[in-house]
Protein backbone atom coordinates (compact mmCIF):
# COMPACT_ATOMS: atom_id res chain seq x y z
CA UNK A 1 0.00 0.00 0.00
CA UNK A 2 1.56 3.34 -1.01
CA UNK A 3 2.62 5.65 1.80
CA UNK A 4 0.30 8.61 2.27
CA UNK A 5 2.11 11.89 1.82
CA UNK A 6 1.50 14.69 4.26
CA UNK A 7 -0.07 17.86 2.98
CA UNK A 8 1.79 21.15 3.22
CA UNK A 9 -0.47 22.15 6.11
CA UNK A 10 0.29 18.90 7.95
CA UNK A 11 4.03 19.39 7.46
CA UNK A 12 3.78 22.96 8.72
CA UNK A 13 1.83 21.85 11.78
CA UNK A 14 4.32 19.06 12.50
CA UNK A 15 7.22 21.49 12.23
CA UNK A 16 5.60 24.04 14.52
CA UNK A 17 4.78 21.37 17.10
CA UNK A 18 8.39 20.15 17.10
CA UNK A 19 9.74 23.69 17.43
CA UNK A 20 7.41 24.54 20.30
CA UNK A 21 8.37 21.33 22.09
CA UNK A 22 12.04 22.22 21.66
CA UNK A 23 11.45 25.73 22.99
CA UNK A 24 9.62 24.31 26.01
CA UNK A 25 12.48 21.91 26.75
CA UNK A 26 14.99 24.75 26.66
CA UNK A 27 12.88 26.88 29.00
CA UNK A 28 12.57 24.06 31.52
CA UNK A 29 16.25 23.15 31.32
CA UNK A 30 17.91 26.57 31.25
CA UNK A 31 15.34 29.36 31.36
CA UNK A 32 14.21 31.92 28.84
CA UNK A 33 17.71 33.18 28.07
CA UNK A 34 18.59 29.89 26.41
CA UNK A 35 15.70 30.23 23.97
CA UNK A 36 17.16 31.60 20.76
CA UNK A 37 15.91 30.82 17.29
CA UNK A 38 19.17 29.02 16.57
CA UNK A 39 19.01 26.93 19.76
CA UNK A 40 15.39 26.00 19.17
CA UNK A 41 16.13 24.94 15.61
CA UNK A 42 19.12 22.88 16.67
CA UNK A 43 17.17 21.14 19.42
CA UNK A 44 14.32 20.28 17.05
CA UNK A 45 16.58 19.28 14.17
CA UNK A 46 15.76 22.25 11.94
CA UNK A 47 17.69 25.24 10.69
CA UNK A 48 17.37 28.68 12.23
CA UNK A 49 15.78 29.77 8.98
CA UNK A 50 12.93 27.30 9.45
CA UNK A 51 12.26 28.70 12.93
CA UNK A 52 12.27 32.24 11.57
CA UNK A 53 9.96 31.25 8.72
CA UNK A 54 7.56 29.55 11.14
CA UNK A 55 7.37 32.22 13.82
CA UNK A 56 9.27 35.29 12.66
CA UNK A 57 10.78 36.20 16.02
CA UNK A 58 11.56 34.89 19.48
CA UNK A 59 8.70 36.92 20.92
CA UNK A 60 6.22 35.36 18.50
CA UNK A 61 7.58 31.89 19.28
CA UNK A 62 7.11 32.41 23.02
CA UNK A 63 3.62 33.80 22.50
CA UNK A 64 2.70 30.76 20.41
CA UNK A 65 4.08 28.46 23.11
CA UNK A 66 2.02 30.24 25.77
CA UNK A 67 -1.17 30.10 23.73
CA UNK A 68 -0.74 26.47 22.67
CA UNK A 69 0.10 25.36 26.20
CA UNK A 70 -2.81 27.12 27.86
CA UNK A 71 -5.27 25.89 25.24
CA UNK A 72 -4.62 22.28 26.26
CA UNK A 73 -4.11 22.78 29.97
CA UNK A 74 -7.39 21.37 31.25
CA UNK A 75 -9.02 18.60 29.26
CA UNK A 76 -12.42 16.99 29.52
CA UNK A 77 -14.29 20.11 30.62
CA UNK A 78 -17.22 19.27 28.36
CA UNK A 79 -17.87 16.16 30.45
CA UNK A 80 -18.95 18.33 33.37
CA UNK A 81 -22.11 20.34 33.81
CA UNK A 82 -21.51 24.09 33.35
CA UNK A 83 -21.38 25.90 36.65
CA UNK A 84 -19.98 24.67 39.93
CA UNK A 85 -18.82 21.22 38.81
CA UNK A 86 -17.03 22.56 35.76
CA UNK A 87 -15.43 25.29 37.87
CA UNK A 88 -14.12 22.67 40.30
CA UNK A 89 -12.82 20.50 37.47
CA UNK A 90 -10.95 23.51 36.09
CA UNK A 91 -8.96 23.65 39.33
CA UNK A 92 -8.50 19.91 39.73
CA UNK A 93 -7.61 19.43 36.07
CA UNK A 94 -5.12 22.28 36.14
CA UNK A 95 -3.15 20.72 38.97
CA UNK A 96 -3.44 17.30 37.39
CA UNK A 97 -1.90 18.61 34.18
CA UNK A 98 1.17 19.84 36.03
CA UNK A 99 2.10 16.19 36.63
CA UNK A 100 2.01 15.55 32.89
CA UNK A 101 5.23 14.57 31.16
CA UNK A 102 4.53 17.26 28.55
CA UNK A 103 7.13 19.92 29.29
CA UNK A 104 5.04 22.65 27.66
CA UNK A 105 2.97 23.02 30.80
CA UNK A 106 6.00 23.41 33.05
CA UNK A 107 7.50 25.83 30.58
CA UNK A 108 4.30 27.87 30.69
CA UNK A 109 4.54 28.26 34.47
CA UNK A 110 8.22 29.18 34.35
CA UNK A 111 7.58 31.78 31.65
CA UNK A 112 4.61 33.08 33.62
CA UNK A 113 6.86 33.70 36.63
CA UNK A 114 9.45 35.44 34.46
CA UNK A 115 6.79 37.69 32.93
CA UNK A 116 6.64 39.68 36.17
CA UNK A 117 10.04 41.23 35.41
CA UNK A 118 10.25 40.75 31.64
CA UNK A 119 8.40 43.45 29.65
CA UNK A 120 8.44 41.32 26.49
CA UNK A 121 6.53 38.55 28.24
CA UNK A 122 4.25 40.66 30.41
CA UNK A 123 1.55 41.49 27.88
CA UNK A 124 1.27 37.91 26.65
CA UNK A 125 0.86 36.50 30.14
CA UNK A 126 -1.46 39.26 31.26
CA UNK A 127 -3.70 38.14 28.41
CA UNK A 128 -3.32 34.47 29.41
CA UNK A 129 -4.24 35.27 33.02
CA UNK A 130 -7.17 37.40 31.93
CA UNK A 131 -8.49 34.53 29.81
CA UNK A 132 -8.13 32.03 32.66
CA UNK A 133 -9.93 34.33 35.10
CA UNK A 134 -12.67 34.94 32.53
CA UNK A 135 -13.22 31.20 32.04
CA UNK A 136 -13.54 30.62 35.78
CA UNK A 137 -15.71 33.70 36.22
CA UNK A 138 -18.09 32.45 33.52
CA UNK A 139 -18.54 29.14 35.34
CA UNK A 140 -19.18 30.92 38.63
CA UNK A 141 -21.67 33.23 36.94
CA UNK A 142 -23.47 30.16 35.60
CA UNK A 143 -23.39 28.64 39.08
CA UNK A 144 -25.01 31.78 40.47
CA UNK A 145 -27.72 31.61 37.82
CA UNK A 146 -28.39 27.97 38.72
CA UNK A 147 -28.70 28.78 42.42
CA UNK A 148 -25.50 26.93 43.34
CA UNK A 149 -23.95 29.98 45.01
CA UNK A 150 -25.33 33.27 46.30
CA UNK A 151 -25.76 36.13 43.81
CA UNK A 152 -23.67 38.51 45.94
CA UNK A 153 -20.54 36.42 45.42
CA UNK A 154 -17.75 38.65 44.12
CA UNK A 155 -17.09 36.82 40.87
CA UNK A 156 -13.99 38.80 39.95
CA UNK A 157 -12.36 38.30 43.34
CA UNK A 158 -13.26 34.61 43.46
CA UNK A 159 -11.87 33.88 40.00
CA UNK A 160 -8.66 35.79 40.80
CA UNK A 161 -8.28 33.86 44.06
CA UNK A 162 -8.80 30.54 42.29
CA UNK A 163 -6.18 31.31 39.64
CA UNK A 164 -3.76 32.44 42.32
CA UNK A 165 -4.25 29.28 44.33
CA UNK A 166 -3.69 26.76 41.56
CA UNK A 167 -0.78 28.70 40.06
CA UNK A 168 0.82 29.02 43.49
CA UNK A 169 0.43 25.32 44.27
CA UNK A 170 1.78 24.43 40.83
CA UNK A 171 4.88 26.58 41.34
CA UNK A 172 5.49 24.99 44.75
CA UNK A 173 5.30 21.58 43.12
CA UNK A 174 7.85 22.55 40.48
CA UNK A 175 10.22 23.73 43.21
CA UNK A 176 9.68 20.76 45.53
CA UNK A 177 7.85 17.92 43.74
CA UNK A 178 8.46 15.35 46.45
CA UNK A 179 7.25 17.68 49.21
CA UNK A 180 4.22 19.17 47.47
CA UNK A 181 2.34 16.03 46.44
CA UNK A 182 -0.34 17.09 43.97
CA UNK A 183 -2.29 13.87 44.47
CA UNK A 184 -2.80 14.97 48.08
CA UNK A 185 -3.27 18.66 47.40
CA UNK A 186 -5.80 18.39 44.56
CA UNK A 187 -8.72 17.07 46.63
CA UNK A 188 -7.99 19.65 49.32
CA UNK A 189 -8.23 22.49 46.80
CA UNK A 190 -11.46 21.12 45.34
CA UNK A 191 -13.11 20.57 48.72
CA UNK A 192 -12.02 24.00 49.99
CA UNK A 193 -13.80 25.64 47.09
CA UNK A 194 -16.80 23.34 47.28
CA UNK A 195 -17.19 24.10 51.00
CA UNK A 196 -16.72 27.84 50.49
CA UNK A 197 -19.23 28.05 47.68
CA UNK A 198 -21.69 25.79 49.49
CA UNK A 199 -21.39 27.96 52.59
CA UNK A 200 -22.00 30.99 50.41
CA UNK A 201 -25.16 29.40 49.02
CA UNK A 202 -26.40 28.34 52.46
CA UNK A 203 -25.66 31.77 53.87
CA UNK A 204 -27.89 33.30 51.20
CA UNK A 205 -30.65 30.79 51.91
Amino acid sequence: MPETRMTQEQRRSQTETALLAAAAELVVESGLRSVTLANVGARAGYSRGIVTHSFGSKAALIEALARRSQAGFVRGLDRFRPGLERFLHHLDGYLGTIKSTDVRYRAFLLLWSESITDPELRETFQERDEQFRAELRAELETAVGQGEVRPELDLDAASAAAVGQVRGVAMQHLLAPTTVDLDRVRPVVVEQWRAFLKAAQEGFA
